[in-house]
């Protein structure tokens, strides 16, 4: 647990300071109003990163939940678009994003195929399906279908307290997370099953339901993704969720969730997807491509990922520094 408290307090730190360095090259960046309302921007990363997190914490993974973000704002903006009552649209797309997630977990089950195999499938089986229903509905391409109600996109831009409804919304979620993972009989069972499945099937745990939960929770947090971003944008497109995979990834295994399972945090999550949107936000504010934005996300995974590997396999480091080190020194003798 202190281990899990320091490295949150690092990343807390590490987000004043990023928000401090890009204050000093645009003073706009420290605007306290800039800095709440945009995090609308990037929330959704955070909302689909919680429950990411709790999959790669029991040592799974869902690279699908861009294409169901598209899946679900597409089919939100058919409804629509077909005069249906907004409550039904909503539900249903709610329903929707649950049966992506179910569906990932089915196949997990019942084939024992890798879950990267799986999701990368269903990556492009959902991206497909949300293409096909643009193009249904008259939205060639990358096309987006507005006339949403006033009612619906302004959710977006309301404020609860001062605070912008989004940025609310996460928080809540961020909490609710937390109490699942850590503070419950089911966030000890999923942190036993990322460490030891075997261990995990003979305490008699629900091996195979526990990945229908979670795969179901990042369906549903897909969908309330593609909710808030129609609401923001005010048109539903089939590649919402397209560039959301990466941050998303980042922000988990920054966040403190170790890639092979067994261990991560919701808070650390939480923060180091604020850490990786103020990222982005930073970078266009200084005139930065999006491009490079996102060549630093993958950049910095690559570099948390390796981090991760040897802090696992310390003693190897250390053997393999020894012997390189003592080679040198009997060369540097002879």
């Amino acid at each position: 647990m202190k281990l899990k408290l320091n490295w949150e307090s690092a990343l807390l730190a590490l987000l004043i300071a990023e928000i401090l360095l890009f204050g000093a090259l645009n003073p706009r960046m420290l605007d306290l109003n800039m800095l709440l309302f945009s995090t609308s921007d990037f929330i959704c990363i955070g909302i689909v990163a919680l429950p990411l997190t709790l999959v790669i914490i029991s040592g799974g993974i869902d690279i699908s939940l861009g294409s169901t973000i598209g899946l679900c704002a597409i089919a939100l903006g058919v409804m629509t678009q077909a005069g249906w009552p907004l409550w039904l649209a909503v539900s249903l797309t709610l329903l929707l994003g649950l049966l992506c997630g179910l569906f990932n977990a089915a196949l997990i089950h019942y084939t024992g195929i890798s879950p990267l195999v799986i999701t990368l499938g269903t990556l492009y089986l959902y991206g497909g399906g949300a293409l096909l229903l643009s193009g249904m509905a008259g939205a060639t391409g990358y096309e987006g279908i507005g006339g949403f109600p006033d009612s619906f996109t302004a959710i977006a831009n309301l404020t609860l307290a001062g605070l912008p409804l989004p940025l609310v919304l996460f928080a809540i979620i961020t909490f609710l997370f937390w109490l699942l993972a850590h503070r419950g009989r089911f966030g000890r069972h999923l942190f036993l099953l990322g460490q030891n499945p075997r261990a995990a099937r003979y305490a008699a745990l629900s091996v195979n339901g526990i990945p229908y939960v979670l795969y179901g929770l990042v369906g549903v947090a897909s969908a309330v993704a593609a909710l808030v971003m129609v609401s923001y944008f005010g048109s539903a497109r089939s590649d919402l969720g397209r560039d959301l995979l990466m941050p998303a990834l980042t922000a988990a295994v920054l966040g403190g969730a170790n890639i092979y399972g067994g261990s991560g945090s919701i808070l650390g999550t939480a923060l180091a997807a604020l850490l990786v949107g103020y990222l982005q936000q930073g970078l266009q504010m200084v005139g930065i491509p999006n491009q490079v934005s996102s060549a630093l996300s993958g950049a910095l995974l690559v570099v948390v990922v390796m981090g991760r590997s040897l802090s696992l396999h310390r003693e190897w480091v250390r053997a393999t520094w020894r012997r390189l080190f003592s080679h040198r020194t009997i060369g540097a003798q002879q």
